[in-house]
Formats: C-alpha cells, sequence, structure tokens
C-alpha cells in the first residue's frame, strides 16, 4: 500500500529528519534509505558510505502507519517539509543489499551508560590520529589503499573496551547523533549487533569482527 505522506506527532522531527538526510547525502549522493513503520513509530535506516554501519533515526507519527519500503534519501529529504511536520514519500527504489539484512527490532539489553563527553572525544580523536599519520606520509605513499588501510586499522579498535568498533563513534559524530554533549548515550546488544543510542539517532555494527556491517566492502577514509 501506498503511503503518500507522513505526519510526525513532535515539533521538530522534520527539521531532525532533514539534518540527517543531508548528512547522509554528503557521503553518498546517490543513497537509500529503508523506512519502516508500525502502528505510530518510523523508522528511517541508512548505511552511510565508507563507514560501514547502520544508522536509524526514529520519530513518532499523528496516526498509526504500516509502511515498509527503500526509497532515494534524495528525494526524500526534497519531500520533507518542516512547515507542516510531514514528509512525502516517493516512489520505492531497488534497495541495495544491506537494506534486506537490518537487525532485530526487539531484544536489545542495555551493556553500559557512557559519558557523552567520552565518546565525542573518541570520534574527534580518531579524526586527529588518521589526518597526522596521513601528513606523515610522503605525497608518493598516499595512495588510497594506504588511507584505507590506515583508517581500518583506527576503525577497528574499540571503544574503551566496550566492543563497540571506532568507526561506529566516528559514524555517530560525522551524522550529528553526538552534538549535545549533555544528552545520554548508551550502548545496548544482542546476538553480534551492538548499538550506540543517543538523543538524536543510533549506530549498529557487528561486534567482534571489526564492526563491519553485513554487505561491507566500501572504501574507508576518516574525514
Amino acid at each position: 500500500m501506498t503511503v503518500p505522506r507522513l505526519v510526525f506527532a513532535d515539533f521538530g522531527e522534520a527539521a531532525g529528519l532533514a539534518a540527517f538526510l543531508g548528512r547522509l547525502l554528503r557521503w553518498e549522493k546517490g543513497a537509500a534509505v529503508r523506512l519502516q513503520a508500525g502502528d505510530s513509530v518510523l523508522g528511517v535506516f541508512a548505511r552511510p558510505a565508507r563507514f560501514e554501519v547502520l544508522a536509524v533515526v526514529t520519530a513518532r507519527l499523528l496516526e498509526p502507519v504500516e509502511l515498509d519500503a527503500t526509497v532515494s534519501a534524495g528525494e526524500l529529504l526534497e519531500g520533507v517539509d518542516e512547515a507542516s511536520e510531514s514528509v512525502r514519500v516517493p516512489a520505492a527504489v531497488t534497495g541495495p543489499s544491506w537494506a534486506g539484512l537490518l537487525p532485530p527490532r526487539g531484544g536489545w539489553q542495555a551493556r553500559a551508560e557512557l559519558r557523552p563527553g567520552t565518546v565525542r572525544e573518541a570520534a574527534t580523536g580518531v579524526i586527529a590520529e588518521f589526518r597526522e599519520r596521513t601528513d606523515r606520509l610522503a605525497p608518493e605513499e598516499r595512495t588510497r589503499a594506504t588511507l584505507d588501510d590506515l583508517a581500518e586499522e583506527i576503525w577497528r579498535r574499540q571503544l574503551n573496551g566496550t566492543g563497540l568498533p571506532l568507526r561506529a563513534v566516528h559514524a555517530a559524530h560525522a551524522l550529528g547523533f553526538l552534538r549535545d554533549e549533555s544528552a545520554p548515550v548508551a550502548l545496548y546488544g544482542t546476538g553480534p549487533w551492538l548499538r550506540l543510542r543517543t538523543a538524536y539517532g543510533s549506530v549498529i555494527a557487528r561486534g567482534g569482527d571489526g564492526g563491519r556491517a553485513a554487505g561491507a566492502g566500501l572504501s574507508v577514509t576518516p574525514v
């Protein structure tokens, strides 16, 4: 069933969705997102290029809706109407492989409460270390393969022994999920999945394998 427009229940949700989509499109102009709505909650799932994790933002809807579709992130952004707190749902597209392999909805258990400042410092530390080590390379050594290997070495590390790879922390920072240093940050887990949840969205990665989400294989260059 086609759902032409979704209306949000809370003020500011349209702007939040627009900000998320804008940051996502910065990394990949042709990005797609999967929309899932059940009852009165909308989930927007994405796999930001290079980070090899899943990102999700949720919002309450004014009325119950059943929806499951993969759409263009750019077209969805064009359909956001902040004045009416709504978004027009574009036509479905053939989704990438990751869109069919989402983590489970239930079964998540709290693992740890994290200090927002510590998480943000870890993200900025990733960026600073990558830039510093890149600057030490001779120009002829700065190949894509070398930079990807360097990024992977840094991103495979864990956040303070939590099992959460730093690629997930960096993605949360890049997507604006860590912009409020006073907002709570928590870590949840279910099976092989780990979820960094903030007030603005979540980043999900697999633990124990460097944090690569299903279908990984994109180049990884922190910026």
